[in-house]
């Protein structure tokens, strides 16, 4: 299996077939499972064997598949799957802290993230937040007794992409766990281990559903975190990703990298036509070369990604003229989906921090942030360049 390409691993690795040999993975639709005897209960419950399971709640077959796939592209040696994108961030994190220690994070995140290094902070937690764009600005931050650093290797919504090699350098020398949320990669382009991350975290809401079905989450990284670390905290909080769901994302798999690739191709046809459009004030794509970050996108990723921002030059009203005159693009809060999704952050994803922070993190009354769907890429810009009209 480790000589299998990408599309083939995305298809085939962490099947468990049933005595009926289905071609389809199984859904094992159970809260718990039977034990023969008294004693082989006593058994699991003091170390569960690679195809023994005890509760949902710890593992289930269909769940373990998707651990195992997810696990086998982002080449980690385990995985943990979770009931959301947001419990996989709380859990990699929480999971790793207590009173006393430091964390270092980049500043342009998510809001749900924020709050997360906020609430960590009201327990007992140091956080200090830094431009994750400049290594000089780590290098002062990370200090022997760091615990860990915490990054979206390409932000929401503003897309500065993070040196991750450089931060894992940095992170290393003082013996800090390095966390990348890695959503706007994508495991399609997803080199963060490769170059140097500890753990890897994805919202399975996003790609690897992609048709947005099921809310997920998953923590890729070594066995010994995994099990040691993770799993204890994960299955005793029970943020646990249903069997359902689980399958949902094994079948979103299967067609994950022709989905992503086409999403990037759309979206960088769509960043070059709005690119010096006299309504639109700034584009902000890795994959165009005007943006700032774009020679670190290509060496990290190979491409720009399914998602492009771009300021309005009228500011929020132009900005909600435009929203409402699209008929093809969707206004959601969601990304990665089949369907071509738009929001305005500072209203949204991001409405609760304050104007200063807003300010700081260059989300801007005008800005839009476009998830590329898989529409006729013809049909999509027509309709993005008549919505323009309107604004």
């Amino acid at each position: 299996m480790t000589d299998w390409k990408t599309r083939t691993k995305l298809i085939h690795s962490g099947i468990r077939r049933s005595q009926y040999g289905e071609m389809s993975e199984a859904i094992f639709l159970t809260q718990g499972f039977a034990y023969d005897t008294a004693e082989q209960a006593e058994a699991r419950f003091i170390q569960a064997g690679p195809d023994e399971f005890i509760y949902a709640r710890y593992g289930n077959p269909t769940v373990r598949m998707f651990e195992e796939r997810i696990a086998a592209i982002e080449g980690t040696e385990d995985a943990f799957a979770t009931a959301s994108g947001m419990a996989a961030v709380n859990g990699a994190l929480t999971s790793l802290v207590k009173a006393g220690d430091h964390v270092v994070a980049a500043r342009a995140l998510f809001g749900s993230c924020l709050y997360i290094l906020d609430l960590l902070a009201r327990f007992g937690v140091e956080v200090t937040l830094v431009d994750g764009t400049d290594l000089d600005q780590w290098r002062a931050a990370v200090r022997p007794g760091t615990k860990c650093v915490f990054l979206e290797s390409v932000s929401n919504p503003t897309l500065e992409v993070i040196d991750i090699r450089g931060v894992c350098e940095i992170a290393h020398v003082h013996g800090a766990i390095v966390v990348v949320d890695n959503v706007f990669a994508t495991p399609t382009y997803s080199r963060a281990v490769e170059l140097g991350a500890d753990v890897v975290v994805y919202s399975t809401t996003k790609h690897i559903d992609g048709g947005g079905r099921c809310l997920g989450g998953v923590v890729c990284a070594s066995r010994d975190y995994i099990r040691k670390v993770l799993e204890p905290y994960m299955k005793h909080t029970g943020a646990a990703m249903s069997p359902f769901n689980a399958w949902v994302m094994l079948k979103g798999m299967e067609t994950l990298d022709l989905r992503v690739r086409a999403q990037t191709e759309a979206a960088l046809a769509v960043a070059k036509a709005l690119e010096g459009h006299p309504k639109v004030a700034a584009v902000s794509y890795p994959g165009l070369t005007s943006h700032p970050h774009h020679a670190l996108a290509m060496e990290q990723m190979g491409a720009g990604g399914t998602v492009v921002t771009f300021d309005l030059a009228g500011g929020k009203d132009a900005a909600f003229r435009f929203l409402n005159a699209l008929e093809i693009v969707t206004i959601s809060n969601n990304l990665g989906d089949a369907k071509s999704i738009i929001t305005h952050p500072a209203t949204t994803t991001h409405q609760r921090l304050p104007a200063d922070q807003k300010v700081l993190l260059g989300i801007t009354p005008g800005l839009v942030r476009l998830s590329l769907g898989l529409e006729d890429q013809g049909d999509l810009l027509a309709d993005l360049l008549g919505a323009l009209d309107a604004a």
